[in-house]
C-alpha cells in the first residue's frame, strides 16, 4: 500500500474515532494555498483543526513528534483562511488537536499546540 492510501486509511479511522467521541466533522482534507488540514470539526463548542499522523512503530520517532513547529504554523495559517471563508464560524473558540497512530494504538491529543503565527515561537513536545 502506498503512503497516500495508508494515510487515507488512518484518516478514516481517526474520523470514525472522533465521531464516536462526540466530534462533529465539518470538513476533511481542507486545502488552500497555505497548506492542508486533515479534519475540521466541532467538539465541546470549539472549532477544532485536527492533524492525523501514523507510524508503523516508534523506531523512527513517534507520530506526534512529526507535528513540529513548521507544521503547526502551517495548520494555524490554514485555520486563519478557513475562518475567513466561513465567517459564521469565526466566533468559536479554536483548538488544535493531533490524532497519533503508532501501529494500531490511537492517542488523541486535545489542545496539542497553541495558535502560532509564521515566525512565532512555541514547541509541541
Amino acid at each position: 500500500m502506498n503512503k497516500r492510501k495508508t494515510g487515507q486509511q488512518y484518516e478514516d479511522k481517526a474520523a470514525a474515532y472522533l465521531e464516536q467521541c462526540g466530534f462533529t466533522i465539518l470538513e476533511r482534507n481542507f486545502r488552500c494555498r497555505q497548506g492542508e488540514v486533515d479534519i475540521i470539526g466541532l467538539h465541546e463548542s470549539c472549532l477544532v483543526f485536527v492533524e492525523v499522523k501514523y507510524r508503523k512503530n516508534a523506531a523512527a520517532g513517534t507520530p506526534e513528534e512529526a507535528v513540529g513547529l513548521i507544521k503547526q504554523q502551517k495548520i494555524c495559517q490554514v485555520s486563519d483562511y478557513y475562518r475567513l471563508v466561513h465567517p459564521k464560524r469565526q466566533e468559536r473558540q479554536i483548538r488544535y488537536d493531533v490524532i497519533a497512530f503508532c501501529g494500531e494504538q490511537i492517542t488523541w491529543y486535545r489542545n496539542a499546540f497553541p495558535y502560532l503565527r509564521k515566525g512565532g515561537t512555541g514547541v509541541f513536545w
